[in-house]
């Protein structure tokens, strides 16, 4: 299942704008799980996954 990087730029948006305004209600929580959804069905997930793995090591690192 694919879909377009307009959709994606669209969501990532109208989360962004939501999350800089506090204004994150619950139909905003939907449009971010619709976003993150979309996101991993992406070809940004893997590069994502591995920025995040990489993050939760150094913080591991750094904590233990």
């Amino acid at each position: 299942m694919a879909f377009s990087v307009s959709a994606l730029v669209l969501f990532g948006v109208i989360v962004a704008i939501f999350i800089r305004n506090k204004q994150l209600k619950t139909g905003h929580a939907i449009m971010a799980a619709l976003f993150g959804f979309m996101l991993s069905q992406s070809t940004m997930a893997g590069p994502i996954q591995q920025f995040l793995a990489s993050v939760s090591k150094a913080i591991a690192s750094i904590a233990g």
